[in-house]
């Protein structure tokens, strides 16, 4: 039975050339960074090497990228070294924001008594930006945090305007750009945007490493002691490997990001059509949104949405009834739970998500497969 994998948004294959470079590493440059003998000067140069490759891709100075574990490690530090350290008084953000920044941000609330407002989300998943404008109009150190691209339904947020307004108001702005980097064109320096955040495991990079942009200027207080590592700010012995596999990945992902945007786009919009025509009461969830995510509600009885995933997962394909971090929960999805009606909350609703490993017939085999059920 051939496997077929359409849950991008989860995670990604790795490229076979970013396996070879972290195998190259992995047996050729074991040094420690911090080393000074040639073996951690071999070590720190791949290092000091990724880090420029990144922020090229990125638009950025290469002091400005400091290496993590994933993206989820670098928003905890960054919202709660805001609090900590930027005396962040108040953190305007959304109800479908991933819970990398939910968690963080009540946590925070908790701990040390912050205002936290979350802006309105319009139907079609995306801000309301008149209320935005509106919770800033509020006077004291503000910091806005808001996704790019939502993970579960693909909902685009226009960062450019967003920032400008924030910066507008003397807000900070924090985007997660977990789904965005490595499928878009970025220039940091021409964004209004103080911190994002990425992880390699969604452009075809392995998983256990990130990374966080921290805009020149800003003054932030280490998370991890113990080193010197990454500017003092995270301690620990850098997984050189790791880091080498996350620049490939990402330069790959740019050397190859015109003809994969239009190959997937093509595979999204081929699905779309052929699920409208296969179930015409099938309806979409949320609009324009980005290239490579699907998010549909079918129409199925409330009996067939429990086994849904299973029976797809039966005939060996791999969808998501929403993020990965929460695809265990019974409850309805966050995000989906902001934009539809309680009924439609009881029908499943798939993210299909895409990449160019991806073919027509892996959609015409999720077709059958959703008419077999």
């Amino acid at each position: 039975m051939k496997k077929i994998y359409l849950d991008n948004a989860a995670t990604t294959q790795v490229r076979q050339e970013v396996i070879n470079e972290m195998i190259g590493v992995l047996q050729n440059d074991f040094g420690n960074p911090s080393s000074t003998h040639s073996f951690g000067r071999s070590a720190k140069t791949i290092l000091e090497t990724s880090r420029k490759s990144v922020a090229k891709v990125m638009g950025c100075n290469a002091q400005e990228i400091i290496f993590t574990a994933n993206a989820t490690e670098a928003t905890n530090w960054i919202l709660k070294s805001a609090v900590n350290d930027l005396k962040v008084e108040r953190i305007i953000t959304s109800k479908v924001e991933h819970h990398a920044t939910l968690y963080t941000v009540k946590n925070l609330q908790k701990q040390f008594g912050i205002e936290v407002d979350y802006v309105n989300i319009l139907p079609s998943g995306t801000i309301d930006i008149t209320h935005l404008v509106t919770l800033l109009a509020k006077s004291g150190k503000n910091l806005v945090t808001l996704m790019h691209v939502n993970n579960e339904i693909g909902a685009v947020l226009d960062i450019e305007k967003v920032g400008r307004i924030c910066h507008q108001h003397d807000a900070l702005f924090h985007c997660d750009t977990v789904q965005s980097v490595g499928k878009k064109e970025f220039n940091l320096h021409e964004l209004p945007i103080d911190f994002a955040v990425a992880s390699a495991h969604k452009f075809h990079g392995p998983k256990g490493a990130g990374f966080a942009y921290v805009k020149k200027g800003i003054v932030l207080q280490p998370f991890l002691y113990g080193g010197e590592q990454e500017k003092g700010l995270r301690a620990g012995t850098e997984a050189v490997h790791q880091v080498a596999g996350m620049a490939k990945a990402l330069e790959l992902s740019f050397e190859h990001l015109v003809e994969e945007q239009q190959t997937i786009s093509d595979l999204k919009n081929y699905c779309e059509e052929q699920l409208k025509l296969n179930f015409p009461e099938i309806k979409v969830n949320g609009s324009d949104t980005f290239y490579n995510i699907l998010n549909v509600l079918l129409p199925f009885s409330e009996e067939k949405t429990a086994m849904i995933l299973f029976n797809l997962d039966m005939k060996g394909i791999a969808v998501s009834r929403g993020s990965a971090c929460q695809s265990g929960s019974v409850k309805p999805s966050h995000v989906l739970s902001e934009i539809l009606a309680e009924e439609d909350l009881k029908k499943p609703s798939l993210r299909i998500s895409f990449s160019h490993y991806n073919t027509k017939e892996d959609i015409d085999a999720l077709i059958d497969g959703l008419k077999g059920i």
